[in-house]
C-alpha cells in the first residue's frame, strides 16, 4: 500500500522531532520534510503535494491559519490538522474557516493525534474532546465578533500584517517578501486606510485581537 506522504510545520525543532517520530511509528506514514513557518510550508506543498500537513497554530512569518487558508485554496487535495496550545474557540473556529479538517490540542496524548490523522485522511474531520465539548456546550457567538475580521484583508496585506506585528522593519519586510520598501509602505498604508487605524501600535492591537498574529503560550 502505498504511504501517505505528511509536511510537519512547526517553528520548534524538538516538537517537530517529536512528531517525526510519532508518525514513523504508524503504518503507511512517510515524512517527507518538516518547515519551521508557514512561507517554507506553502514551498514545500508547492514542491511535494503531500496528503497532509500536521500545522502549528502560532509560528512567525506566516501563522498557521494564514497558511492553512492558502494551502486549502491553492492545494485542495491536501488535507490539514492545526495542532495547538489554544483551546480558544474563536481560533478553532478561524482554523477550520481556512480549511483545516481537524485541530489537535498539542497537550493531548499520542493516541489521540493517530485518531485525528486516521479520521482525517479517511476524509472525516476531528476535534480534540475537551474542544468539542467546550463548542457543544456554548450558546455564545464566537469572541470577536465586534473586530472586522482579518479575511477582509488581501493576502498579502494580512502577510505584512503579521510581519509588521512582529516587529519587522519595512527593509526586513521587504527583503522577506522580495518587493520593494516603497511597495511595503504603499501596503501599510492601505492597511490603515481600510481598518481606520492610523499608528502601528494600533496595527499590532488589531493583529493579535484578530488571530493576525497568534501568541505561543
Amino acid at each position: 500500500m502505498t504511504p501517505y506522504r505528511v509536511l510537519i510545520v512547526d517553528n520548534h525543532v524538538l516538537v517537530r522531532a517529536g512528531f517525526r517520530a510519532l508518525l514513523q511509528s504508524l503504518d503507511n506514514m512517510e515524512v517527507l520534510a518538516e518547515a519551521s513557518n508557514g512561507r517554507e510550508a506553502l514551498q514545500l506543498v508547492e514542491r511535494y503535494r503531500p496528503d497532509l500537513l500536521l500545522m502549528d497554530i502560532a509560528m512567525p512569518e506566516m501563522n498557521g491559519i494564514e497558511t492553512t487558508a492558502r494551502i486549502t485554496k491553492e492545494f485542495p487535495a491536501v488535507r490539514v490538522i492545526m495542532l495547538s496550545m489554544h483551546a480558544d474557540q474563536e481560533y478553532v473556529h478561524r482554523a477550520l474557516q481556512a480549511g483545516a479538517m481537524g485541530y489537535v490540542l498539542k497537550d493531548g496524548d499520542l493516541n489521540e493525534l493517530e485518531l485525528a490523522i486516521r479520521a482525517v485522511l479517511n476524509g472525516d474531520s476531528y476535534l480534540s474532546p475537551a474542544i468539542a465539548q467546550q463548542i457543544s456546550n456554548s450558546d455564545r457567538p464566537m469572541a470577536g465578533d465586534d473586530v472586522p475580521p482579518p479575511r477582509k484583508l488581501t493576502a498579502r496585506q494580512r502577510e505584512i500584517l503579521q510581519l509588521i506585528a512582529e516587529g519587522k522593519s519595512t527593509k526586513e519586510i521587504a527583503s522577506l517578501l522580495f518587493i520593494s520598501a516603497k511597495t511595503v509602505e504603499t501596503h501599510r498604508a492601505q492597511l490603515m486606510e481600510r481598518l481606520n487605524i492610523h499608528d502601528v501600535p494600533g496595527l499590532v492591537r488589531y493583529a493579535i485581537r484578530t488571530g493576525s498574529v497568534i501568541l505561543e503560550e
